[in-house]
């Protein structure tokens, strides 16, 4: 009877043990965005995947985030601007998310703190890249105040430094090695060098201007110091920043409505979205290993590889 009342109790004690620890999930404390893995962004959300799983069609998920998550960190009026979320960039060594929104905003968002670093209002807003010193670049799409590629600083919120004309602004990538921006719009593909980028007023100057094969610029994604993936109506396209020659990309060659790509040169692996309902999926695929996820929750627009 004895024995049967210290088992008793034993058990009792382990089971308030039980109780009373936190509830850890296997990746608590480990920043989710690890090289590999796939952030998906579309509708009011961002959903991170892990990406060896995702590589086998497992649909992992590991982190999420809703525009709701913000509140008391944002005006009031940002959260029907965060309804359509299109894009959603891994910076600074993987520890921040670049988010933009078509319903008209984009912001910075640390990943740990789930904490909001920098919002604006950028009408029809498809795409970003950081800068030198802290300024954000961001291609708008068309709408009235929009067609237009806009340069903020991260310490000021909402306050333009420096607007230029991109009709149908989808695309903005900063390439360290060449200090150059390139910037993606309905028919042509420009470049920027900063101007008086330690003053208050800073530019950009535009240096170069490609015409695309195609219409409907829609992807920017780098690839390399010297190459960037283009999609555009009907097909995805290999840029040369030596030459400025745009050639079909084999892996997706004559694929249309491709949403988002992501190219790893070295692996030749490449995974992206294509649109299936209208302008978004439920999925996400890869080549080099093929695969498929489903994600049915969401309307996925753009994925993004950590790299």
């Amino acid at each position: 009877m004895k024995t049967t009342r210290k088992i008793f109790a034993a058990v009792t004690v382990l089971v308030m043990l039980v109780v009373l620890l936190p509830f850890r999930s296997p990746a608590s404390g480990k920043n989710p965005l690890q090289r590999g893995n796939l952030v998906v962004c579309g509708d009011d959300q961002i959903l991170i995947f892990d990406g060896e799983q995702a590589r086998r069609g497992v649909a992992s998920l590991i982190w999420s985030w809703r525009a709701s998550e913000a509140q008391g960190q944002l005006p009031d009026e940002y959260f029907r601007m965060l309804r359509s979320l299109d894009d959603c960039k891994p910076v600074r060594n993987n520890s921040q998310l670049l988010v933009t929104s078509s319903s008209g905003a984009t912001l910075l968002l640390e990943v740990a703190t789930k904490q909001i670093l920098f919002y604006a209002k950028t009408p029809m807003a498809h795409s970003a890249d950081l800068l030198p010193n802290g300024r954000i670049a961001v291609a708008n799409s068309t709408h009235t105040a929009g067609n237009s590629l806009e340069v903020y600083d991260q310490q000021i919120s909402e306050k333009i430094l420096f607007k230029d004309t991109l009709y149908s602004g989808h695309g903005a990538v900063w390439v360290a090695q060449r200090q150059e921006l390139f910037a993606l719009g309905f028919d042509s593909l420009l470049v920027y060098e900063c101007n008086q980028w330690q003053s208050e007023q800073p530019r950009l100057k535009k240096v170069r201007a490609y015409n695309l094969p195609d219409e409907g610029g829609h992807e920017l994604s780098p690839v390399s110091s010297t190459q960037l993936l283009v999609t555009t109506h009907h097909q995805v396209w290999l840029f040369n920043m030596d030459n400025g020659s745009f050639i079909p990309f084999d892996p997706l060659k004559d694929r249309e409505n491709i949403k988002s790509a992501n190219y790893d040169a070295t692996t030749e692996s490449v995974i992206y979205t294509v649109a299936e309902e209208s302008w978004w999926t439920h999925h996400i695929y890869g080549v080099n290993p093929d695969f498929r996820i489903e994600i049915p929750d969401i309307r996925a627009y753009k994925v993004r590889t950590v790299r």
